[in-house]
């Protein structure tokens, strides 16, 4: 019997092929995967346990428990910096879920939906299961890693419906300051386009600040947040977008079709870390950035280049060989050879042949021999097997 020939088409992630050879294997400094080494604070944990224990096990309806979505919106207000009211924001199984509900809320089959390139795999897939065509826009050194409305001017043709932003940036860290991000606005209202702003890193940010481009285009864009990296919470499964008002009923029926609802003790769990104390989020943010100057200090000493981040927690590291397929044997060679697992840089796009990222959520100690392991492959030294 014939399966879906899209789904079919999918290609692997890069980043799980590193991962399953690294699995079961604690000789491995894991430094691949963007999951938080914190636990969920405790409170949180606490406050599922006891919605589930008070019975909260039930249906819930589809766009998230009222209590928590007006939290919601007073937290874009205070820290996001632009005004959504509870009706506007819709809680999802994750961001992940919450984008994908995005783009089926916003296009249609054959439309055309601009991607960064770097960047979260996902998009592209996301897109190709929708029957849309994804249009990459390169992210290079040149533009600073960031947007480049004249590249993006470059790709415009009558079939764009979508433009997709993503900061800070995963896999590279970096952020777009206010012009930057006033100018892609400015050129989504232009051309008449969707937004869809990914800004699951917007409490990690280290010497900027996060600016959503809600800011300046309210009327146009789907803002995107989750809980799992601000309150390590990535199992949890929780997440929320805000969007404009004709959009939500929209919105609202892609959530129904794709989740129905994200479950009640979780939303629960979410409402006390937003209005718990926030000491654990300062706390994860502060040894992030401590593991950041580690990591640039280190780079910069090794002679490996890599654009200093400003939010998430990735390195974005170039190693000095932009043949076809190089990062990719980099990557399975550094694992072989000295017991390191780092993500492909084509993991992310083409784009990002030549380069790997190394993922900040692991102990200082791990980052500096994994970054010491893989500058002697870089430079051609003898480690003597990499043992750990």
């Amino acid at each position: 019997m014939r399966t879906n020939p899209v789904a079919d088409s999918l290609p692997r992630s890069g980043i799980r092929e590193v991962m399953d050879l690294a699995f079961g294997r604690p000789e491995v400094i894991r430094l691949e995967i963007g999951d938080p080494d914190f636990p969920t604070p405790a409170h949180v944990t606490e406050a599922a346990l006891r919605a589930a224990s008070d019975g909260h096990t039930h249906y819930v309806p589809n766009v998230g428990l009222t209590f928590l979505r007006e939290a919601l919106a007073q937290k874009v207000v205070e820290r996001n910096g632009f005004t959504v009211s509870p009706d506007q924001v819709i809680v999802t199984q994750g961001a992940t879920q919450g984008i994908f509900a995005a783009l089926s809320a916003l296009a249609a089959k054959g439309d055309e939906v601009l991607l960064p390139d770097p960047a979260w795999p996902n998009y592209v897939m996301m897109a190709r299961m929708l029957g849309l065509t994804d249009v990459a826009y390169p992210l290079t050194a040149e533009t600073e890693f960031l947007p480049d409305v004249d590249v993006l001017e470059s790709l415009i043709t009558p079939r764009t419906r979508v433009l997709v932003v993503n900061s800070p940036s995963n896999p590279i860290g970096t952020v777009a300051d206010r012009r930057r991000v006033e100018q892609v606005a400015e050129f989504a209202r232009r051309h008449d386009l969707w937004l869809i702003s990914d800004e699951c890193y917007d409490e990690i940010v280290f010497d900027a600040a996060c600016v959503s481009p809600a800011l300046f285009a309210p009327e146009r864009t789907i803002a995107v947040y989750s809980f799992s990296k601000t309150y390590a919470m990535t199992g949890w499964r929780i997440g929320y977008a805000a969007v404009p008002e004709p959009v939500a009923l929209t919105m609202a029926k892609c959530q129904e079709t794709i989740v129905a609802c994200v479950n009640a003790p979780t939303q629960h769990a979410a409402h006390a870390a937003l209005t718990g104390p926030q000491d654990c989020v300062v706390e994860m943010r502060e040894s992030y950035r401590a593991r950041r100057d580690v990591v640039t200090q280190l780079a910069k000493s090794a002679r490996i280049e890599m654009p200093t981040p400003v939010g998430g927690f990735y390195g974005w590291l170039d190693i000095n060989d932009h043949r076809p397929g190089a990062a990719r044997e980099f990557a399975l060679r550094l694992l072989a050879e000295q017991h390191v697992a780092v993500a492909p840089g084509t993991a992310f796009g083409p784009s990002g042949e030549g380069y790997v990222r190394i993922s900040m959520a692991a102990a200082e100690a791990d980052l500096a021999e994994g970054v010491r392991r893989l500058a002697a492959l870089l430079h051609g030294q003898d480690l003597a097997g990499g043992g750990r």
